[in-house]
């Protein structure tokens, strides 16, 4: 049996024998870009009813369907962890972005601290590049990008069953941290490159729930601290093997 090479993500439900309709974008992308046709195989996703493979029906231009054939994995949820982070220039920001959909982030949340230089975001074009991280990384879920918020309305509204695990470069040691700490519901926190101010870092030491880490002895830029901090709370806490 042949397997499809391309990945999609759909926004409607999936199910054997499901006919799906095309966008305009999908459907230039299969059939102008891929160059796709009638019987074309393509692996669907919508972060509910797992993954399918899909036969191309019809392959127009600006339109098209594919009907589901049968399904080839069940939805696999990532951990229950949040990233936080203060948004930095575009081209870097996309990046973290991008590698939290694929190490595992079900929901991304661009910040506003006392040094972010960025204030403000394109959810619209963020949200697009967790969709295309998915596709390729061959996940089944999509991470929700949030709209750019303040840290300390996030933190005033925080559910005190999430722990934090927020970076500070003024410490040292992250292994032996996580390894006490317990619970399902987990935030990385990662500051602006200007680091966390003493108000904030005084506010998050306070918190019975919020956990400081150092990510080695070398300050990260934050796009690798952000990798950094991930792969850490993934091997500790984590659905790595």
């Amino acid at each position: 049996m042949k397997n499809a090479k391309i990945r999609l993500f759909v926004d409607q439900p999936l199910s054997e024998g499901q006919t799906v309709l095309l966008t305009k974008e999908q459907s230039h992308y299969l059939f102008s870009v891929m160059r796709l046709s009638t019987d074309g195989l393509v692996t669907l996703f919508n972060s509910q009813d797992g993954e399918f493979q899909a036969a191309v029906e019809t392959a127009h231009k600006k339109s098209g369907t594919l009907k589901c054939t049968h399904k080839t994995r069940d939805i696999q949820m990532p951990p229950d962890l949040w990233l936080m982070f203060a948004p930095i220039k575009k081209t870097r920001t996309d990046f973290i972005v991008e590698k939290a959909a694929e190490m595992g982030a079900r929901k991304i949340l661009p910040i506003g601290t006392d040094y972010t230089n960025s204030e403000r975001i394109r959810q619209d074009r963020l949200q697009a590049h967790a969709l295309e991280a998915a596709e390729q990384c061959g996940g089944t879920f999509v991470p929700d990008v949030t709209d750019l918020q303040k840290l300390d309305n996030l933190l005033s509204t925080w559910d005190q069953e999430r722990q934090i695990m927020f970076c500070d470069e003024t410490l040292v040691g992250a292994a032996q941290t996580l390894q006490k700490a317990s619970g399902e519901k987990w935030a990385i926190l990662i500051g602006p490159e200007g680091g966390f101010s003493d108000r904030e870092r005084a506010i998050l030491h306070a918190m019975p729930y919020a956990h400081a880490v150092a990510l080695g002895p070398r300050i990260l830029r934050a796009d690798t601290a952000a990798v950094a901090a991930l792969t850490l709370w993934q091997q500790h806490l984590g659905d790595w093997p």
